[in-house]
């Protein structure tokens, strides 16, 4: 399987020189990544020629680098210097480089005929993110943008019914940004006054709990 993996990652570097930004192998799958510009030529590539026949679209989610690589929380050391090491702020892990972009879209393929899957990626630099939509490619993407719209805000361009899917219609935000706070924005309740649903300010506070260490 491992030699399998590696000759799809040959293929597809070769197949897509001078348009994939990256192409590896991580925990036994390939990743490409590619600029947005080329996401539809690229798909429709990998979906259509024989060596590849990526006929089948697992999933669309999307990805916030906000703040990525920050480890505010770092615990190696917790046993000989105690969990107080929890509350130190701005640090980072040497090996991770904050991403330029901060939403990317990542789409999981897979090829029923040569069993095998493939993770592509791409970063998005637009404000607000932006992106084709591959609705026309994989019809199976229709429900997983809406998704992808609906908690991180990325707008995919050639959508035909692009709204919320988990969220209410009148919901303010996109709960998986790592800027939405963590109580929301608006809660909803019965008035039985009015006898309906009604939209008022959040009356919850969140609650940070630092752990605390007795020696």
């Amino acid at each position: 399987m491992t030699d399998s993996v590696q000759i799809l990652a040959t293929r597809l570097s070769q197949r897509f020189e001078g348009v994939l930004t990256d192409c590896h192998v991580a925990f036994g799958q390939v990743t490409i990544e590619l600029p947005p510009e080329h996401l539809l030529d690229v798909c429709q590539a990998l979906r259509d020629e024989e060596e590849f026949s990526f006929e089948q679209l697992s999933d669309v989610c999307g990805v916030d680098y906000a703040d990525y690589g920050r480890a505010d929380w770092e615990t190696e050391d917790t046993t000989s210097t105690g969990f107080s090491r929890g509350v130190s702020q701005g640090v980072f892990h040497s090996d991770v480089t904050a991403s330029k972009s901060r939403f990317a879209a990542v789409y999981h393929l897979l090829s029923l005929k040569h069993n095998r899957r493939l993770r592509l990626r791409c970063r998005i630099e637009k404000d607000p993110p932006q992106i084709d939509s591959v609705i026309n490619i994989w019809a199976s993407a229709n429900w997983f943008e809406r998704e992808a719209f609906d908690l991180f805000g990325i707008l995919f361009t050639g959508h035909p019914d692009l709204r919320r899917i988990l969220t209410d219609y009148g919901f303010i935000g996109h709960p998986f940004r790592k800027d939405f706070p963590l109580e929301g924005n608006v809660e909803v309740r019965y008035d039985p006054d009015k006898q309906r649903v009604v939209y008022q300010p959040v009356t919850i506070k969140n609650r940070v709990l630092v752990p605390k260490v007795i020696r």
